[in-house]
């Protein structure tokens, strides 16, 4: 396993939280549901961070406020979505409820869940991110976070970690079917290795979810690559595993690939992902899938 430290190095910019303030006063008068309207406004409320080096198997980098937020997968209030789609199947609240996020990415959703009340778990393999919110684990506004590195459920301590009795298990980003099974030869280095068989991670996840429990795959993708260019696996954002395993496995699909295009365009515009040195052409660049299932 990585070696791991952080050293705080003094004051931040307020850069990161200052620009999540703007967004969230952008976005919220498009969010409709209690639930998603109460998660902007935790988003809005993150903590300042002071400016932090992070170690990583001997190598220093320096963490200000906008990275520790937005890390290379931008902004926490990109799970606005995702929650308002949740929040229309019937999860009303998070409150004493128990999410883990895969692939997290990044530690503001986790907090603003918290906030919320939730006991939230954040699993990803990439150390950086231990190193940088290791000291965030704990207690947080009415509910707790959680941190934990390592490829689940591949690992018998990552597993164990995270352990059971979920209420939702969220990925945003991570399971795309160009990830896990891209349709042409990849560097490995751009796929994401599960480490077990479709099957054994839906039965997984199912074991993990209580009964009522829900699964949410919501992914935004780029185009894919036009014909004689490099194919690009992120841009597949389909679900990785067929309808039919998660009806073998014992899910109920509630969504099963479904366009969400127009809303996440809609969502991008008013965080300002069209405008700027990095600006996005929104109406070609630009697409959202999810799939939603349930543990009876």
């Amino acid at each position: 396993m990585a070696a791991l430290s952080l050293i705080a190095i003094g004051c931040a910019p307020a850069e990161g939280v200052r620009a999540i303030r703007v967004e969230a006063k952008a976005l919220a008068p498009l969010v409709q549901t209690a639930l998603a309207r109460r998660y902007v406004e935790a988003a809005a409320r993150l903590p300042p961070v002071a400016t932090r080096a992070v170690v990583v198997d001997g190598k220093r980098k320096v963490v200000d406020e906008e990275y520790y937020y937005t890390t290379r997968y931008g902004t926490p209030l990109a799970y606005a979505r995702p929650l308002e789609l949740l929040a229309r199947a019937g999860l009303g609240d998070v409150g004493g409820r128990r999410v883990v996020d895969f692939g997290y990415g990044g530690i503001g959703q986790l907090l603003a869940l918290a906030s919320l009340g939730a006991d939230v778990a954040g699993v990803d393999v990439d150390p950086l991110l231990r190193a940088m919110y290791a000291d965030r684990d704990g207690p947080f506004g009415a509910g707790r976070v959680r941190t934990v590195l390592g490829r689940w459920p591949a690992e018998t301590t990552v597993r164990d970690a995270v352990g059971g009795g979920y209420d939702l298990f969220l990925s945003k980003n991570a399971l795309k079917r160009g990830y896990i099974h891209p349709s042409q030869p990849v560097d490995e280095r751009k796929t994401i290795a599960l480490g077990v068989d479709d099957e054994a991670f839906l039965r997984a996840v199912f074991a993990m979810l209580k009964p009522g429990g829900r699964l949410m795959i919501y992914n935004l993708a780029p185009a894919p690559a036009p014909p004689g260019k490099p194919y690009i696996p992120w841009a597949d954002a389909r679900s990785p595993f067929p309808r039919a395993l998660f009806e073998a496995v014992g899910f109920h699909v509630v969504a099963f690939e479904v366009d969400d295009t127009a809303a996440a365009r809609t969502m991008a515009h008013a965080l300002g992902w069209d405008r700027g040195k990095d600006a996005m052409d929104l109406a070609h660049d630009l697409f959202a899938q999810y799939t939603l299932v349930e543990r009876p």
